[in-house]
């Protein structure tokens, strides 16, 4: 589903709404043809207004350890995109990547057209503000109280647009979202693990992102805590038209919040559909993952690795 392109601009007359900007045009060059003709791939804002988000040809290892080769991958703005694959096989490092936290050792990741791969600290920064993170565990600062928590981003890119009553308007706004309304003194330590997940999801909403990266979202939760993150993704994601960037290994939540899917599998993009398309697809390796089938044979060795 394709929805309005956001930018994380607020005015003062009202702080709770973001205003909605196309990115820039841009023009294809002979370099940048040549560029696709190479790499078979899609740069974002050149040959597909729908594309917001490109990996084309990423490689990424840590020493010996090959995490992706040649990894290509689009998403398009407005979507809920998951993620697939097992525990290791680098689903967390894309999403770093993505943001600048880890550099790709080759290829290009492209954001609005901009190609993040060659942006310093200070250009970052700026994609950081559009680009917001829910980490695995939350990730809350146990010193801070809820609410200075959820105004985190606002305070660190903030600081100098935002008065002290627009920032505790959108920390109201954000923990109301996510079903925690008057939290704000509570602290960290006093938060279930499903309560935590959703003060870092107020975080990540509270700067009014154009992309939400879901982290393993659901881990570590019960069923009914899984069901109340996954109604949360999906409301959001109808409200306030963001574009969401999940990654995960669990196939019920996945088939629940996703438009499309991807799997990831020795270094690279195996598979690429909606959810349908994935339950249909032939491909052993998909459908042993979607069922939970361990290969038949595997040695010591493969499972103390896996």
């Amino acid at each position: 589903m394709t929805r309005p392109f956001p930018s994380l601009a607020a005015t003062s007359a009202d702080p709770l709404t973001p205003q909605w900007l196309l990115p820039p045009d841009h023009q294809l060059t002979l370099a940048g043809a040549l560029f696709l003709i190479e790499c078979g791939g899609v740069h974002p804002g050149l040959t597909d207004k729908d594309t917001l988000i490109q990996f084309t040809q990423v490689e990424k290892s840590f020493g010996s350890k090959v995490i992706y080769r040649g990894l290509d991958l689009s998403i398009r703005r407005g979507e809920v995109f998951t993620v697939l694959g097992g525990s290791g096989v680098g689903k967390s490092v894309m999403l770093k990547m993505l943001i600048g936290l880890l550099k790709a050792d080759a290829g290009h990741i492209y954001f609005s057209g901009d190609d993040v791969t060659q942006m310093n600290e200070r250009q970052l920064a700026v994609v950081r503000q559009r680009i917001a993170m829910l980490f695995q565990s939350g990730a809350l600062f146990d010193s801070l109280t809820v609410g200075r928590n959820v105004r985190y981003g606002l305070d660190e890119h903030f600081h100098s647009t935002m008065s002290e009553s627009e920032k505790q308007d959108r920390v109201a706004w954000a923990l109301g979202l996510v079903g925690l309304p008057g939290v704000e003194e509570m602290w960290p330590a006093d938060l279930s693990g499903g309560m935590r997940k959703r003060v870092g999801l107020a975080r990540a909403i509270a700067v009014q992102p154009e992309v939400v990266l879901y982290d393993e979202p659901t881990t570590g939760l019960d069923p009914i805590n899984t069901a109340r993150v996954n109604h949360m993704i999906m409301g959001l994601q109808e409200r306030l038209n963001f574009t969401s960037v999940v990654v995960t290994h669990d196939m019920k939540s996945a088939f629940t919040i996703s438009d499309r899917l991807a799997m990831v599998h020795s270094g690279r993009i195996i598979h690429s559909g909606t959810p349908e398309e994935f339950r249909n697809c032939s491909d052993r390796r998909v459908t042993d993952f979607i069922e939970g089938v361990a290969p038949v044979r595997e040695d010591v060795e493969t499972l103390l690795n896996g």
